[in-house]
């Protein structure tokens, strides 16, 4: 197993300021390759608290890779429907070379409905709009002289600069809520997956990385694909405070993310099958049975440590990214979240690997 930060933002301007909100984030990115961790990882939402402090995840993570050498750099993940893929194959391109070949580029749909209307996009032509932008940006890299045609765009012939530093692109992982054909279609196609297991019940994880590996291994691709899943964390080695620090903040997450989600109580879409449920479902979030169930790492670094375990006979070898700033615990408390799992955790988990 791998292991690495997700920098989730669930603040806006009344909680902290923008720029000491970066400020922190990149000193926790520094912190994170001086501890060892594999990847830092961004998200791309807007306007919202839920994660509106990140629109542009290539910005976040050139200012991360001008202060590391090492830590492998995420995008988790980068909208198509949101940029022209001109745009953003060259923006990704030429952060693949700043960072000289650390960028995974992770690419996702979106699903919140004031922000397609804020783009003037329809919801319903998402599924169509990410797979043409993947592909166009993945031709861009790859090839000369692209022309393209498609549904939503059309140029070329035109030659990207610059080139990705990787060759023929950088590694792409694909993100997924509770389609399992977005699974399948990854391992098909030889890319990684992100996944947030909170949403989903054990076992329709478990099913769905059934179809992702299969899929993989029918394509021929070497090993069991890449998958990266993203859990809330929040350590101490006081058990008393883990837990109510954890709960505190997760109810801090649950209540933002409801806000950026309401729109889902009036919307409907066909490409969306079951979302109309996700205000439902997050009304009923309850703490003590999502740490019961180990969809979050909150604990001390004995008790996440047997959290890992047991979620790895769960789904096996996977990329582990830990949210340490979601729901807003002071800088002090990520850093301490950070060392501990750097410290007491990984080091113990590598033991019984």
């Amino acid at each position: 197993m791998q292991f690495g930060i997700n920098f989730f933002p669930t603040v806006g301007p009344d909680d902290k300021d923008a720029a000491d909100y970066f400020e922190e984030s990149l000193n926790l990115v520094e912190l994170a390759e001086e501890l060892g961790f594999d990847h830092v990882k961004t998200v791309e939402h807007y306007f919202f608290k839920y994660g509106g402090y990140s629109p542009d995840p290539v910005t976040f993570l050139t200012a991360a890779a001008a202060r590391t050498k090492r830590i492998k750099l995420v995008t988790g993940a980068v909208i198509p429907a949101f940029t022209h893929p001109l745009k953003l194959a060259g923006k990704l391109a030429m952060l693949d070379n700043i960072s000289r070949g650390r960028l995974q580029v992770g690419f996702g749909r979106a699903f919140l409905p004031d922000e397609f209307d804020a783009f003037g996009i329809d919801m319903d032509e998402s599924r169509a709009r990410f797979e043409e932008g993947l592909r166009a940006c993945q031709k861009l890299w790859s090839e000369e002289d692209v022309v393209w045609d498609g549904s939503f765009h059309s140029f070329g012939p035109v030659t990207l600069l610059p080139r990705p530093y990787q060759r023929p692109h950088p590694p792409i992982l694909v993100a997924t809520a509770k389609t399992p054909s977005s699974c399948e279609q990854a391992g098909r196609d030889g890319h990684g997956l992100m996944m947030v297991p909170s949403i989903n019940k054990r076992e329709v994880v478990q099913d769905m990385l059934g179809l992702y590996r299969k899929a993989w291994a029918d394509a021929g691709h070497p090993g069991e694909g890449e998958v990266h899943m993203s859990y809330n964390c929040y350590l101490s080695e006081d058990p008393a405070e883990a837990r109510a620090k954890g709960k505190e903040y997760s109810q801090r997450s649950n209540l933002v993310m409801r806000d950026a989600v309401a729109a889902w109580g009036e919307r409907r879409s066909e490409v969306y099958a079951g979302y109309e449920k996700v205000v439902e479902n997050i009304a009923r979030a309850d703490f003590d049975r999502s740490l019961a169930e180990n969809k979050v790492l909150v604990g001390t670094p004995d008790e996440v440590t047997e959290r890992l375990r047991t979620i790895r006979e769960w789904f096996g070898d996977i990329a582990v990214s830990l949210q340490v700033i979601s729901g807003n615990p002071t800088h002090e408390e990520s850093v301490r979240s950070m060392r501990l799992f750097a410290e007491q955790v990984i080091p113990r988990f590598a033991a019984v690997s």
